[in-house]
């Protein structure tokens, strides 16, 4: 008698069904176990998703953090030329240092002497000056623009570094029998100065600096063009505060030369200098800015794993 056992046995389902059919709660279930294994294969692909899909996005993010934290906390400069040896280096011949200036300390405190500062030249600075070179292609002028953003290449501003001496309402010249600048008639502590050749510092002033404006020199005062002679000296030599990007904090480049930038108060006196805020107080702005950092990348990689799970099930 022929045999009918193919025909009598009942279909079997599929090797994925079942597997999705025994993870099912309850047997009969069998819509929930099929919506469990297409959930649980989902998850699979997200976690073996390869490295290449995901690069773009991390460039894309670590693009945006770079410039909100170089146009609002912090950015890096090139220091362009020696005039502030040996705190900063910038000679012919040697490694420029490259500086991270703090751009959020002024918005809570004045700027004071003995900072080393960056600001934009002010116009007095600027007159007769040849106006900075740049490339006639627009592809090139485009990379430079979007370079200077992110510390890349030079910013196509008259950017310069100095320390400040003196404040609005002081007055400032140049100088005593014992060859030190005097501000309001007293003598000043300078330990950073470097000297090139001659070790004498040409007169100048008195000069009462603006109200709202900073006077400020290099420390390689024999090799700097500053508030003495920028604009032909006088009250056209100083800053406007408002032109101050922010306070040069560390030396990040290059490795060798890693360290603070020192912001020793010359109005001081050497054994009155502990009395002034400690270091790490005047670096809490920058500080509090580093640490958020931090937080809003784990908030966003929620978000953006939120985002995902939600595209997921609509599919």
């Amino acid at each position: 008698m022929p045999s009918h056992a193919e025909e009598d046995e009942p279909e079997r389902p599929d090797d994925d069904e079942s597997r999705n059919d025994a993870e099912s709660p309850a047997a009969g279930d069998s819509g929930g176990g099929r919506s469990a294994g297409r959930a649980k294969k989902r998850h699979q692909q997200r976690k073996q998703r390869p490295f290449w899909k995901e690069l773009p996005i991390l460039i894309v993010v670590a693009l945006v953090l770079a410039f909100l934290i170089q146009q609002f906390l912090a950015r890096v400069y090139m220091i362009p030329s020696g005039s502030m040896e040996e705190t900063l280096h910038g000679c012919p011949g040697c490694t420029p240092d490259r500086i991270l200036v703090d751009k959020v300390t002024y918005d809570f405190t004045d700027p004071s002497p003995g900072d080393v500062v960056v600001f934009r030249g002010p116009d007095t600075w600027l007159e007769g000056e040849a106006p900075v070179e740049t490339s006639d292609n627009g592809f090139v002028q485009f990379l430079q623009s979007i370079g200077s953003v992110f510390g890349l290449a030079p910013p196509d501003e008259r950017d310069f570094v100095k320390r400040i001496i003196a404040t609005g309402g002081q007055t400032v010249q140049c100088c005593d029998d014992q060859n030190r600048v005097l501000v309001d008639g007293k003598p000043l502590d300078e330990p950073y100065i470097h000297w090139e050749g001659s070790r004498t510092q040409a007169d100048f002033g008195p000069v009462t600096v603006p109200q709202n404006s900073v006077w400020v020199m290099g420390d390689n005062r024999n090799n700097s063009s500053d508030s003495r002679y920028q604009g032909g000296g006088g009250e056209r030599g100083a800053v406007p505060v408002d032109n101050i990007i922010g306070k040069a904090r560390f030396i990040v480049l290059p490795p060798s030369r890693w360290g603070t930038v020192s912001d020793h108060n010359p109005q001081q006196p050497a054994e009155a200098t502990a009395l002034g805020a400690p270091a790490w107080q005047q670096g809490l702005p920058l500080g509090a800015g580093l640490v958020a950092a931090w937080p809003t990348v784990l908030a966003g990689r929620r978000i953006g794993g939120a985002a995902r799970g939600a595209v997921g099930r609509r599919r």
